[in-house]
């Protein structure tokens, strides 16, 4: 199977389930041209180090391939003199404006952010167990029911977006994504059908978001949105179309992700016997699996903005000035030169430095955010949901290559006990 093959077949939803085999093909070249203006990195070394390499561009601006997310192809990929997102720029564009986040976003400017949210989550969770309770059901979609409400609630009170409007942007986030296809289904007729629906729901979420935007510079709120619009720091405010590209990325990428991350800790607890009673019984474990869990099924398996500025030589590979490359986490996570036995979930597994976070300067900003979230999710459902057995395996899988997880994960559910003092 040659690299263009094997990266087609992983890029195909009928292999979304398991796109691993694939992953290992490639990694047999651990940086390979899969097409005319793209290369992968499936290596972790070498993803490592490409990760670090300043010629490597995370403006996607540049991108041969265009933006993707944005629904633009390499002919109308806007000009670099135009605001990106922190994760599709490049310093010192993208240090001022990650700078100007994390003084809202973190330590130390803003250090309660993050911890405040603790109880919100805990509520929340504990809530969406009792009303299913209530319901006197014994088949709970973890997904729809408790993986999606939680992050969902916290990144739109962290960034000031009215909850009250989350069934109008859920709609949009859910087509653009889905229509979001970067493999040969693109193509076909349902593929267009999409890619249709997925551009009128980018317009969409743009337009409710620069409306947003536009009233905060007005009149400011609570939130960061509001803040990065009127900050008075040594950065001084962000240009509101900076804002706007923030704030999509932010609210995309704040709650799919984790109702990803969520959704998978629970389904690989219940793949592995024995793993559920065990973390259960031993909740000082739960850091661990989640970690172990982000290594093993990357919720962000790679993001498609990079290009190099110049020629890079790698693993016997040229990378030509120009070309697009994605470094693809989620098969470096999984390379046998790194991790011993890397296709096994181990609760023990030492010295487990993954990508499931991203690397170098665009590590997520907001992977502690993700943590606590995750980690407070787990232990509240380890704690309540008694002896959860999955109906399906694999789950139905939503259709996009980026953020993946399950579509629903349903489990059936002898009891949900009630709550405990923590």
């Amino acid at each position: 199977m040659t690299a263009a093959t094997a990266w087609a077949e992983a890029m195909k939803y009928e292999h979304r389930a398991d796109p691993y085999p694939y992953f290992d093909q490639l990694r047999r070249t651990p940086v390979a041209r899969v097409a005319d203006n793209l290369y992968v990195v499936t290596g972790y070394q070498e993803l490592l180090t490409l990760a670090h390499d300043p010629r490597v561009s995370s403006d996607i601006s540049r991108s041969p391939l265009g933006n993707p997310l944005a629904g633009t192809d390499a002919a109308s990929t806007p000009p670099p003199a135009r605001r990106q997102s922190i994760i599709a720029s490049d310093p010192p564009a993208h240090d001022r404006a990650r700078r100007q986040v994390m003084r809202h976003f973190g330590p130390p400017h803003s250090p309660h952010v993050i911890p405040g949210m603790e109880p919100v989550i805990v509520r929340l969770c504990d809530k969406l167990l009792d009303d299913f309770a209530a319901r006197g059901e014994t088949r709970l979609d973890v997904v729809d029911d408790y993986a999606y409400p939680v992050p969902v609630t916290v990144i739109s009170t962290i960034l000031g977006i009215p909850l009250a409007d989350e069934p109008r942007f859920h709609a949009w986030i859910y087509d653009m994504l889905t229509g979001t296809d970067l493999g040969p289904d693109a193509d076909t007729e349902d593929g267009s059908i999409r890619a249709g629906k997925a551009h009128a729901g980018r317009d969409a979420l743009t337009r409710y978001l620069a409306d947003l935007i536009e009233q905060l510079q007005r009149e400011p709120g609570p939130g960061l949105l509001s803040r990065l619009l009127h900050d008075d720091g040594p950065d001084g405010p962000m240009p509101a179309e900076q804002v706007l590209a923030n704030a999509v990325l932010l609210l995309i990428a704040g709650h799919d992700s984790t109702v990803n991350t969520i959704a998978n800790c629970v389904m690989t607890l219940l793949r592995n016997p024995g793993a559920y009673d065990q973390v259960r019984d031993r909740p000082q474990l739960i850091p661990r699996a989640v970690e172990e869990v982000q290594r093993l099924q990357a919720a962000v398996q790679f993001f498609p903005s990079r290009s190099v500025t110049a020629d890079i030589e790698i693993a016997g590979t040229v990378i030509p000035e120009g070309a697009a490359v994605h470094l693809v986490y989620a098969a470096a996570n999984r390379d046998p030169n790194r991790f011993t036995d890397p296709n096994r979930f181990d609760l023990q597994r030492p010295d487990n430095e993954h990508f499931g976070w991203g690397s170098g300067i665009h590590t997520c900003p907001g992977g502690p955010l993700a943590r606590l979230e995750v980690d407070l999710a787990l232990e509240i459902f380890l704690r309540r949901v008694a002896t959860p057995r999955l109906v399906v395996d694999p789950p139905p899988y939503r259709r996009n290559q980026i953020f993946r997880g399950p579509r629903h994960l349903l489990v059936d559910v002898d009891t949900v006990t009630g709550r405990a003092e923590r």
